[in-house]
């Protein structure tokens, strides 16, 4: 990471693996929405309502994943003042807001034929919708701070403190009595309860929903990286 931490290193390798993400990721998206919404098989209790995994799944997992890579960041900025820590967290946070949302309004969604209601005060909607206010109040914090010419520490303190409602949002299907479905696929053991015609399509649109997340955080990071160039530029000028 800290041969990262020269922006123009970092923008060498980003500018091409932002089109690289951003095309495969459309891609596979496109052919695994395609696989899942047209030739996967109805799931023989769900029926059709079961193709909005194909977006609930891999929202819910880069909601998820985006408040983790905030956290790492954060407590990069925190011990070791990396340069790029902060300008990532701030990227990663917009994008993840969507992306936890986008996990809510599917999950509504879902539940409105599954359990006959648009929402339930279950332990994981519930953490989750936690998750999205958190988010909220990280793009705030960040924004604030920002104006005041602050470093960013106490956003990144939000950041890593905010990290504790991720096992909750993971382990409450084990810890309270719920509505929502146990965990399906587990990467430890390398298993998974969703058949095999099923499972295929949301693995490919999981990986290109992530590329897609992936370009869009390294368009945000250059993003930022040029107006503080541009700001930095505007106050020598002034100061001229």
């Amino acid at each position: 990471m800290h041969f990262l931490a020269n922006p123009a290193r970092f923008l060498k390798i980003a500018r091409p693996l932002t089109a690289w993400f951003g095309w495969g990721g459309a891609a596979l998206v496109a052919l695994g929405l395609g696989l899942g919404l047209f030739a996967s098989p109805r799931d023989y209790l769900q029926g059709e309502s079961v193709r909005i995994m194909y977006v609930h799944v891999p929202a819910a997992w880069l909601g998820m994943a985006g408040w983790t890579g905030i956290a790492v960041a954060s407590a990069m900025q925190l011990v070791w003042r990396h340069p790029l820590a902060g300008v990532a967290a701030r990227a990663l946070a917009v994008p993840g807001a969507v992306f936890t949302a986008l996990c809510l309004v599917t999950g509504s969604l879902w539940g409105r034929p599954t359990w006959g209601t648009w929402w339930e005060w279950d332990g994981r909607m519930t953490s989750m919708l936690v998750l999205l206010f958190l988010y909220f109040g990280y793009v705030a914090l960040a924004g604030a701070e920002r104006e005041r010419g602050g470093e960013g520490r106490v956003t990144a303190v939000f950041g890593l403190v905010g990290a504790i409602n991720l096992p909750i949002i993971h382990y409450s299907v084990l810890w309270w009595n719920t509505l929502h479905q146990g965990q399906s696929i587990s990467l430890v053991r390398g298993t998974s309860s969703i058949a095999g015609p099923l499972l295929w399509p949301l693995l490919v649109s999981a990986l290109g929903f992530s590329l897609l997340f992936g370009s869009i955080v390294l368009m945000r990071m250059r993003t930022e990286l040029a107006r503080s160039k541009v700001e930095a530029r505007l106050r020598r000028m002034a100061e001229q």
